[in-house]
């Protein structure tokens, strides 16, 4: 794996962020991330956060990003 792949894969920008609505400002919560993955695509959950929108239908496509962006923030923690 190369060193820089985080570069060169093409990721959309805020695009998980503007799919839940959550303000610029604003970090996407652990929790929600979690609840996300751990749900079946085609689910509706409740949003166990304050922010965004408050039910979310749970589609492939936010799983892979939701995946994405734990993995992303487990990365930075170390």
């Amino acid at each position: 794996m190369p060193r820089k792949f985080i570069q060169r894969i093409n990721i959309r920008k805020d695009a998980l962020r503007k799919q839940l609505k959550i303000p610029k400002g604003k970090r996407i919560p652990m929790t929600l991330l979690d609840k996300i993955i751990s749900a079946k695509a085609g689910q509706s959950i409740k949003n166990p956060t304050k922010i965004g929108i408050k039910k979310i239908k749970v589609t492939r496509l936010l799983e892979h990003r939701s995946i994405l962006a734990r993995n992303l923030k487990m990365m930075k923690r170390r």
